[in-house]
């Protein structure tokens, strides 16, 4: 299982106890300034303050901290001190029995908006909307948690999408982009909003499902392995007939899709046959590629 490992090569393995090892990479090719300071700062500034902040009251051993990335493409600056920016969040969890890390979370934010300067400290309070640096970053904190323990108990997320929630309710009167559910049906507010909607429940549940009782247990039984993996991508087309192509649904099939392609590629016919209908169904957008199972 090789898929996706250029982009797990920028995940590093920082050693500390709190929840999560986020590199921060901040693409800034496109802004005009002879400030380049300014970008490394926030680099080092947006990380410490994810590494750093106790998102949950769980204690992590070395070995259970999350491995994720944040790479933010500055694409304008309308004034000094002003940015505007899209953010791709990677979060990745190891395979139990492997050393290979599976994608959990891949999700692209293409609307941050916000002001920055040097040396200021950043504040956050999960009561209220204090910037939209911090509110930005411990969101998708929430999130990554989230996810992550959804692939270890079923559902176990739902007390950190719920915090994610109270971040986004708290950003409701700002201006800022991606917090409304009127700007865009692929932002941060449906991202949350589904994670909580029943009739995707099902995703949730198959998270657990395909992590747990799939990748888990290959080394040990491959054909079982496969079995449940087919259970849980059922269970992401009964949700997808529900709300077809949700928010929750692509990001997953963008964390997944080259991975399951991997897992089938040395299947028998009838189960390769399989998956690809399943696949083909849930996310035709990559059609053309799901072919090489069956060719």
């Amino acid at each position: 299982m090789k898929y996706l490992g250029v982009i797990l090569l920028f995940i590093t393995s920082l050693s500390h106890s709190q929840e999560l090892n986020c590199r921060v990479i901040v693409n800034a090719q496109q802004i005009q300034t002879t400030e380049r300071a300014i970008f490394t700062e926030m680099e080092t500034e947006f990380a410490q303050f994810l590494n750093t902040t106790k998102w949950t009251n769980d204690e992590f051993q070395e070995e259970e901290v999350i491995n994720c990335n944040l790479v933010i493409t500055m694409t304008d600056m309308p004034s000094i001190g002003v940015f505007k920016a899209s953010v791709q969040v990677l979060s990745s969890r190891p395979v139990h029995g492997t050393s290979y890390e599976s994608v959990v979370m891949n999700f692209a934010d293409r609307d941050w908006d916000f002001e920055y300067v040097q040396s200021q400290p950043l504040r956050f309070n999960e009561n209220t909307f204090t910037s939209n640096i911090t509110s930005m970053l411990a969101y998708y904190a929430y999130m990554i948690i989230g996810f992550d323990y959804d692939t270890f108990s079923e559902l176990g997320g739902t007390p950190h999408f719920a915090n994610a929630f109270k971040i986004v309710n708290n950003a409701q009167q700002t201006s800022y982009p991606g917090w409304q559910q009127f700007n865009s049906v692929r932002n941060r507010y449906w991202l949350v909003e589904n994670v909580q909607n029943p009739q995707l429940e099902p995703i949730r549940k198959a998270l657990y499902t395909y992590h747990r009782h799939g990748l888990d247990i290959m080394a040990d039984n491959r054909e079982e392995a496969e079995k449940n993996i087919l259970a849980a991508l059922s269970e992401i087309q009964k949700a997808n007939r529900a709300r077809p192509r949700s928010i929750l649904t692509i990001s997953f099939m963008d964390a997944k899709a080259g991975e399951i392609q991997q897992i089938f590629t040395e299947s028998s016919l009838a189960t390769r046959r399989q998956a690809y209908n399943l696949l083909n169904n849930v996310d035709p957008s990559r059609t053309d590629e799901y072919k090489a199972l069956i060719e």
